[in-house]
């Protein structure tokens, strides 16, 4: 089993900024890979960013050179550096693992508005 822990979510305007936090405990040695994805209301859930434990990454269109993802093996801890954030950016971000299967976090919610 895997646990991951969101945090670092809030509300903030647009053009702002956030850093999403995304600790994992258990079996991660197992982990093959980590990302985040995003629900927004009424809306599927959507990939926001990879990144494999060989340090490639992916972005979504609708983010990319606007996020960074980045990951600290040491800390057990994955990021996802958002920057000019806009409206549309607004959802719960949740955080995942790959271990021969998809772990989950719990989400946290993000806000971008005026």
């Amino acid at each position: 089993q895997v646990q991951l822990v969101e945090s670092g979510g809030g509300l903030v305007q647009p053009g702002g900024s956030l850093r999403l936090s995304c600790v994992a405990s258990g079996r991660i040695f197992g982990i093959t890979g980590m990302g985040w994805y995003r629900q927004a209301p009424e809306k599927q859930r959507e990939l926001v960013a990879t990144i494999s434990n060989g340090g490639g990454t992916y972005y979504g269109d609708s983010v990319k050179g606007r996020f960074t993802i980045s990951r600290d093996s040491a800390k057990n801890t994955l990021y996802l550096q958002m920057n000019s954030l806009k409206p549309e950016d607004t959802a719960v971000y949740y955080c995942y693992a790959y271990a021969l299967r998809p772990y989950w976090g719990q989400g946290t919610q993000v806000t971008v508005s005026s």
